[in-house]
């Protein structure tokens, strides 16, 4: 049985941790409301873009664009998001699980990946397995900004338009909630758009200024560089949610194991007590 001693070391050490992961909690609770708010400011500007998107289907205009031609795909971009730093439960295993099954299966295709990592976490499981990767954008998501975001999409455009690779996926966490982070997989490049074709006609009488094409040029870029900045936020915001539900369970982890050790501290300064006691008698017993 540990003496009295060790168990109140343990119990301090403990309740130490426990101040740092409360604080841990606390800091990622508000940049979860920051991000979150940042999200659904951005969503809503996507949806408006994407009512002008409809707007040209609506209006039969040819779509015309290097961004919707697809190919037969040799070689593939893959973009990975993750955190840069730990303490947020299984959100960059997951990441790594899920890359780790989409590169075993352009293995067995036979089709050429490049990787471009966004956090270090990701980044480093890739260097053990012994691949290769584009590590200028590895910073991106510990601050995401839209300039960021605009930078690594005109990078994956440029690969795309000129014909360097065939496709390009993006592997990152979607937030639900607070509790739910959904692992993600989507086709970035070619851009699709038969969600957008099926939309229902509103039956407004669209009058193009300049002009379809113009509209057109303008609108297939800013739709991208708008997914990849949300992207970055959606990413940002799952893990300050998992690193804060991550604190909250070692939190009550630490409560569960501090009152574990204060009955077991009890119990054993009660039996020190009572041996003490017995000690006494029997030595006053053997004088008598």
């Amino acid at each position: 049985m540990a003496s009295l001693k060790e168990i109140k070391v343990r119990l301090s050490s403990i309740r130490s941790t426990q101040k740092i992961t409360a604080a841990m909690k606390m800091v990622s609770s508000a940049k979860l409301h920051h991000t979150q708010a940042s999200t659904e400011q951005t969503v809503l500007y996507a949806d408006k873009l994407t009512s002008i998107l409809n707007g040209l289907l609506h209006a039969e205009c040819d779509l015309v664009s290097p961004y919707i031609e697809k190919r037969e795909v040799k070689q593939a971009a893959i973009v990975a998001f993750s955190s840069s730093s730990g303490l947020c439960g299984v959100f960059n295993a997951n990441v790594w699980r899920k890359l780790s099954e989409l590169l075993e299966e352009y293995k067995a295709k036979h089709i050429a990946v490049l990787l471009y990592p966004v956090g270090k976490k990701i980044a480093d499981e890739l260097h053990k397995a012994g691949y290769q990767t584009e590590d200028d954008f590895l910073h991106f998501g510990e601050k995401p900004s839209y300039e960021g975001g605009v930078q690594l999409a005109e990078r994956l455009m440029e690969l795309y338009r000129t014909g360097k690779v065939d496709q390009v996926e993006l592997l990152y966490h979607h937030f639900k909630n607070t509790a739910t982070q959904i692992i993600t997989q989507k086709v970035y490049l070619p851009l699709s758009l038969s969600a957008a074709s099926q939309a229902e006609p509103t039956g407004t009488d669209y009058i193009l200024e300049p002009s379809a094409e113009g509209l057109q040029e303008l609108l297939f870029p800013k739709l991208l560089k708008l997914t990849i900045y949300t992207t970055l936020l959606d990413t940002a915001t799952s893990e300050h949610a998992a690193r804060m539900m991550a604190m909250q369970t070692a939190n009550d982890n630490a409560n569960d194991l501090i009152q574990e050790l204060t009955l077991l501290y009890n119990k054993t300064r009660q039996q020190a007590i009572t041996n003490e006691l017995l000690d006494i008698m029997g030595g006053s017993a053997q004088k008598n």
